[in-house]
């Protein structure tokens, strides 16, 4: 069954008098209906606001990690466990082909469904996972295999256990590792991009954002609970709080939007999964046009000039 958000309602009606329609073997009227499906569309998802962007993001049609895994990738091999503690599945690392190109694909994984949901630990990450993610990263630099990274998440995990284990410590070291890993490294907001959560695989030569997803430091719901005491303030927070992609590609914390389908990826998942794999492909092939030194260099310019500024110059 299709899950439809407050604003898609007239999309379901629709849909549902083209399915009675198909059972009353009705084709003029499939026709016509069909033609109204598409106007009605265009017309709300051209005219999204941040909140529904943000309700967009967190669909739970949305594809995810592993669906962009099965959908783009060949000859994949998963990867599992940091070699200390454990595996967690909340982190997935695949090696194997997209197209010609032999990649490293390391992406965080939500799950669909209650014991999917609760295996992968609703896609927050304990240390464990950002340790296998390095560990997967560490082995890519080593034999020179590009890597794509697939940001996902609520956030990191903040419970005791993780929190006993150096959550706080595995993120920092991913961000100081990745930062100057020596291979090609992309990366990719497919969903939700939640705080260090997010940062600790969001380190890479190229940032990119799918047109509807967000990126931020807090969630609206815990930024509308500590600035106005009130939940129901959550789509002035999401507004305020900037996270959208056209929001953050004004101010160079990201390198590009990517053109996920205008419907949205939950209803095109192949098409969806085409524009990730085409940048990522694209990007690498750029990238491979630079030299070590040079990449690297463009690398740690792009990381210094985060959160630069001008001051106003004073009137004389």
């Amino acid at each position: 069954m299709a899950t439809y958000l407050p604003f898609e309602e007239k999309l379901k009606e629709i849909e549902d008098e083209i399915a009675a329609a198909k059972v009353r073997g009705d084709t003029e009227a499939v026709v016509i209906l069909e033609k109204d499906l598409e106007k009605e569309l265009t017309k709300v998802y051209k005219n999204l606001s941040d909140y529904q962007k943000l309700q967009l993001a967190r669909h739970p049609d949305r594809p995810y990690a592993l669906d962009y895994v099965r959908t783009l990738m060949h000859d994949a091999i998963e990867i599992h466990g940091d070699r200390t503690y454990r595996d967690d599945p909340a982190i997935i690392c695949y090696l194997g082909y997209i197209g010609e190109e032999k990649c490293l694909v390391i992406g965080e994984q939500k799950g669909r469904g209650t014991k999917n949901k609760l295996k992968r630990n609703f896609g927050m990450p304990h240390p464990e996972g950002y340790r296998k993610a390095l560990r997967a990263a560490k082995l890519a630099e080593k034999f020179d295999i590009p890597i794509l990274m697939l940001i996902d998440t609520p956030g990191a995990y903040p419970g005791l256990g993780a929190e006993e284990r150096g959550q706080s410590e595995a993120i920092a070291r991913n961000l100081l590792e990745l930062s100057r890993l020596d291979t090609i490294t992309v990366s990719v907001v497919i969903g939700e991009g939640g705080s260090g959560g997010a940062l600790a695989i969001g380190v890479a030569d190229r940032l990119a954002m799918m047109r509807y997803s967000i990126f931020s430091v807090i969630s609206p719901e815990g930024c509308a609970a500590i600035l106005w005491n009130d939940p129901a303030k959550v789509e002035q927070a999401t507004k305020a709080l900037k996270i959208t992609p056209d929001e953050l590609l004004k101010m160079d914390l990201i390198d590009q939007i990517i053109d996920e389908p205008l419907i949205g990826a939950h209803r095109d998942k192949e098409g969806a999964a085409k524009a990730v794999g085409d940048y990522f492909l694209a990007q690498l092939a750029e990238l491979k046009g630079l030299d070590r030194d040079e990449r690297l260099k463009k690398r740690y310019e792009k990381m210094m000039g985060y959160g630069a500024f001008a001051e106003p110059q004073k009137k004389e």
